[in-house]
């Protein structure tokens, strides 16, 4: 498809094209690796039939949106121009709710198609066996067997979590336990075994046992099994919380980029994107391809 964008004083013709030839979109997504390794994961053969990807070429650059089911539920991924971004979302913009993960200079192009409840800018940080500095303190792993002990746990705020057996059993969990009670859990949001790459995530303390190092020990045995995967891991964390920054950096972790992560509901109504894309066909060579006017 193509949509005419007004770029400066002149008209650009930029086309949008979905996607599905996984060896090019690898390539295409070496130039994001960092942030937009989610989308990079979805390559690989058990999450590619959960995915959609597109792809538009302006006079920026190949800008690329990854809409997808996983261990984040539904997922948008960002990476590229701004502008191919919008022509992207403006004919395909995903799921009605979903957890939008992109670049800082996204937002623009987000907001004209998502509403959110809060924008989190975060700093990606990445790992691989030569930096990786384990702790020697002892943690273990968590099975689908412990899918109860593990929702508890992430529950002991007041926000409900429904992990599945599947969900633990698919990824990579490890535990901390004090005084014969789990008190700490760290995580994986996507693992990416095609191109050697996993995301580090959902690490939590229960609050009585906070500043103890045990939020440190869970990431620390995470790591190292991803590392026996994969090449590289990386994480994100909010640049404001120095402890945790502090903690990842002990663990040979550094700084490799910047990101937003977002809940985001779809604000465009669904019979209008039908018919911008009725409209786009009707005017397109045919195919995948279509022409939309702004």
């Amino acid at each position: 498809m193509a949509l005419s964008l007004r770029l400066g004083d002149t008209r650009a013709m930029v086309e949008v094209v979905r996607a599905d030839d996984r060896r090019a979109l690898g390539e295409r997504l070496q130039a994001d690796r960092y942030n937009a390794t989610y989308a990079l994961a979805q390559l690989d053969d058990d999450a590619w039939p959960e995915a959609e990807f597109y792809l538009s070429s302006t006079p920026n650059g190949v800008a690329l949106v990854c809409h997808s089911r996983g261990g984040l539920g539904y997922a948008t991924t960002l990476a590229g121009p701004s502008d191919g971004v919008r022509a992207i979302l403006g004919l395909h913009p995903g799921f009605p709710t979903t957890f939008a993960i992109a670049d800082p200079d996204h937002v623009e192009a987000l907001e004209t198609t998502y509403t959110f409840r809060q924008i989190t800018r975060m700093t990606r940080m990445l790992v691989t066996r030569e930096s990786f500095r384990p702790s020697n303190r002892p943690a273990q792993p968590m099975l689908g067997a412990h899918v109860q002990l593990l929702n508890r746990l992430y529950n002991a705020e007041g926000d409900p979590t429904h992990y599945r057996r599947e969900h633990i059993a698919e990824g990579c969990y490890w535990g901390v336990v004090d005084n014969e009670r789990l008190v700490a859990v760290a995580g994986t949001h996507a693992i990416g075994r095609t191109h050697g790459i996993a995301i580090l995530g959902n690490v939590f303390t229960h609050p009585r046992f906070r500043g103890r190092g045990h939020a440190t020990t869970a990431t620390s045995a995470v790591t190292a099994a991803l590392l026996e995967q994969v090449d590289e891991v990386v994480l994100s964390v909010d640049p404001e919380n120095a402890p945790a920054v502090h903690a990842y950096q002990k663990l040979g972790y550094r700084q490799v980029g910047e990101i937003i992560e977002a809940s985001a509901t779809r604000h465009t109504g669904t019979l209008i994107t039908a018919l911008r894309r009725w409209a786009a066909r009707r005017r397109g060579p045919g195919g995948e391809r279509e022409v939309v006017s702004t």
